[in-house]
Parts: C-alpha cells; sequence; structure tokens
C-alpha cells in the first residue's frame, strides 16, 4: 500500500496544517467532537478485575487487541484501500455495514457523531473521492458512521493509515483512562505516565499485516459484561 505524506515532518507547513486540523477534530472536549465506549470498564473495576494502574493498562491493551485489531483497524485499512484506488461504491458498501458490527448505542452514536463530524468537515475538504463520499453522506445515500468520516477526512489531508491509527487510538484509551478517575483510586499521574507507555506500544503495531477479515467477538466484553446485574457499560460523549 502507498503511503501518504508523512505527518510528523514539521518542516511541511502543509503538515502542520493538518495536525492542527486533526487534533481539533479529534479533541473530546469540543462539542459533538467525539465518542468512545468504555467496554467494560465499570464491571471490570467493580468486580476487581482492574485495580491498579498496572491492571488499567492490561485492560486497555486488551482493547486494542480483542477490539481495535478485530475490527476498526481492518476497516480502517479497507476505506484506505477503497479511497487509494477509487473505489466509491465499496466505500458506500462498508459504511452502511459497518453498523452490523456494533451494539445498539454504539451504532447510533457512531451515526451521530458521523454526521456532526460532516457537518464541521464538509467545507473543507479537496480530493473528488472525498467530496463525492460527503454527497453520499449529505443525500443519505451512506450512513457516515464516525470512523468513515474521520479516516476519509484524514485521507483529504494526506494523513497516513499508519498515523491515523495511532492518533485515532490514543484519544479513546486517554478518554476510557480519564473515565476511570471517576470511579477507581488510580491517580492521575500514574495514568498520564501509564498512556506515555503506550506510544511505544502503538509504534510497534504490525501495520503491514492488519486482518482482512472482521469478528464482532470481544473477550474483553462478553465476559464481564453481563457479571453485574445493574451495572452497564458507558458511551462517553462530548
Amino acid at each position: 500500500m502507498a503511503k501518504h505524506t508523512t505527518l510528523t515532518n514539521m518542516t511541511n507547513k502543509s503538515n502542520l496544517k493538518s495536525l492542527s486540523r486533526f487534533l481539533q477534530i479529534l479533541d473530546g472536549t469540543f462539542p459533538s467532537g467525539m465518542f468512545v465506549h468504555s467496554f467494560g470498564l465499570e464491571p471490570h473495576i467493580i468486580n476487581q478485575n482492574v485495580y491498579n494502574i498496572t491492571t488499567l493498562k492490561v485492560y486497555l491493551r486488551n482493547i486494542i487487541i480483542d477490539q481495535y485489531q478485530n475490527i476498526e483497524f481492518t476497516y480502517i485499512k479497507k476505506i484506505y484501500k477503497a479511497l487509494e484506488n477509487d473505489k466509491i461504491t465499496l466505500l458506500k458498501q462498508m459504511d452502511n455495514l459497518y453498523s452490523s458490527y456494533l451494539i445498539y448505542e454504539y451504532a447510533n452514536a457512531s451515526s451521530n457523531i458521523g454526521f456532526n463530524y460532516y457537518t464541521q468537515l464538509k467545507n473543507h475538504i479537496s480530493k473528488p473521492i472525498v467530496k463525492k463520499y460527503f454527497e453520499y453522506v449529505e443525500n443519505k445515500i451512506c450512513i457516515g458512521n464516525e470512523i468513515f468520516i474521520l479516516v476519509t477526512y484524514a485521507y483529504d489531508l494526506d494523513i497516513s493509515m499508519e498515523d491515523f491509527i495511532v492518533m485515532w487510538t490514543k484519544k479513546n484509551l486517554i478518554n476510557i483512562a480519564a473515565t476511570s478517575l471517576k470511579i477507581s483510586r488510580i491517580k492521575p499521574s500514574e495514568i498520564q505516565q501509564m498512556l506515555f507507555e503506550f506510544d511505544e506500544i502503538l509504534s510497534e503495531l504490525d501495520f503491514e499485516n492488519i486482518k482482512n477479515k472482521i469478528t464482532n467477538f470481544n473477550p474483553l466484553f462478553e465476559e464481564h459484561i453481563f457479571q453485574h446485574s445493574v451495572l452497564e457499560p458507558k458511551m462517553f460523549a462530548t
């Protein structure tokens, strides 16, 4: 797969612009700017499976292994490939299929936040295939899921697939980890340092061998989600 302009080349002003824009859209504090699913963090903490910084790190790492590498990373890879090969029909089909792999609340949030992104970004794109995809979203021909809007916008900004995966994943890990402050005794300073360690983990992802097959079975979620009679996993949105 051909790699786009490397985001980390900060001598290039266009790359600085791309980074600035993308940091803004990924900022979880921005109104209607993000959503993230806890994938069972609350039951894990209540059941004492997550109780310190070490177990929280294991939990977050397992989200990458059991969730992102089986669905999101595969879709990201497929979206980039469709964009590079100018396959707009395939992109539309994947967007409409994506929701079938998600639980109901997650699918609704993905659609709603995706449309919010679309509304904010539609006047700031330049590549013909991205414009065509955004027209499909405008005309309700495809759903416009959050990750599809983000990936197509990243592609429009010449952000590589590898850079997108790292930034998108780190954004999610930060927001999930931050919620643990409210329901555990783990110190903020410990969480900050632990999240720094994920930079090394993310840099070692095997980008060349991301799976082609998608599966929506997440043992991290399934194992604990029904163990607590009233506590359910939460969606965190701004």
